[in-house]
């Protein structure tokens, strides 16, 4: 268990690192961040995963094994989520990286 805390008031500004699933060693920080964000993506287009899915490159991203290239396909998925545009959604969600397999999709 890590010395993070177990809650941080809603709107109080902070450190990525304090973004995370309690009780989880490895859900916090950026790449929490970005998986949330490629989750997002998944939802808008009607796959709805579970918190804990991973797929493409977010499981390197839990490791820690990811460079700024994913750091700016991150940012481009939060990006587009919060804009409102169906095309470039759809074009995102095309990409190898954040396109949800087959074998995940119930």
């Amino acid at each position: 268990m890590s010395d993070r805390p177990s809650t941080l008031p809603c709107g109080t500004p902070g450190h990525p690192g304090l973004i995370g699933v309690i009780s989880t060693d490895h859900a916090w920080g950026p790449a929490e961040i970005s998986g949330n964000a490629v989750r997002d993506l998944a939802a808008l287009h009607k796959r709805e995963m579970l918190p804990w899915d991973e797929w493409g490159r977010t499981t390197e991203a839990y490791e820690g094994s990811t460079g700024p290239d994913y750091d700016r396909l991150s940012d481009t998925v939060a990006d587009t989520c919060a804009g409102d545009d169906p095309t470039a959604l759809a074009r995102l969600f095309t990409d190898e990286d954040l396109l949800v397999p087959q074998h995940m999709i119930t």
